[in-house]
């Protein structure tokens, strides 16, 4: 199987992002629509509740000033892309899907918390801190590039090559 040349790889993981980033989006805004009056809905597993983060995972960092919490995530968020960008080219296939996830879900937490001063979370375990398709999205995509890493091909184009 060959792979794609640096620039399409590039360009994969660019309409990657863009596509999640706009899905996690429509979703938020149709929760948000769906869920105005306070009420909540029950899917089985979960519940879609609306709630509002103003700190970090877990909420930590709530009481922080949202600026403080806005520099931090969007520095964390830049540094990750730009990273994200220059490995794409050399990661298998799940890696670089895992990376698309996890940019995604960064910038548009970012991006929420930019225009809302905090994150919108919906989906309720009620065993679990309620979350969102963002957070969703990085855990996933964190996942995924732990596994890549673990791939016989990974390994091997970090292996040194011999000339014989």
């Amino acid at each position: 199987m060959t792979t794609p040349s640096r620039p399409r790889r590039r360009a994969l993981f660019a309409v990657l992002v863009v596509g999640l980033v706009a899905l996690a989006w429509v979703t938020k805004e149709v929760v948000e629509g769906l869920l105005a009056d306070g009420r909540a809905v029950d899917l089985g597993l979960l519940q879609l509740r609306l709630t509002y983060n103003t700190g970090v995972a877990f909420s930590l960092g709530a009481g922080l000033p949202t600026g403080v919490v806005l520099g931090v995530t969007g520095a964390v968020t830049l540094a990750i892309a730009v990273y994200a960008w220059f490995t794409v080219p050399a990661v298998p296939l799940i890696g670089l899907l895992g990376l698309a996830g996890v940019v995604a879900g960064a910038v548009t937490n970012l991006v929420n918390r930019a225009l809302d001063a905090a994150v919108t979370d919906y989906f309720h375990t009620g065993w679990f801190p309620t979350f969102n398709l963002p957070d969703a999205l990085l855990t996933v995509g964190v996942v995924l590039v732990v596994i890549s890493t673990l791939l016989p091909e990974a390994r091997d184009a970090d292996a040194p090559r011999t000339q014989g």
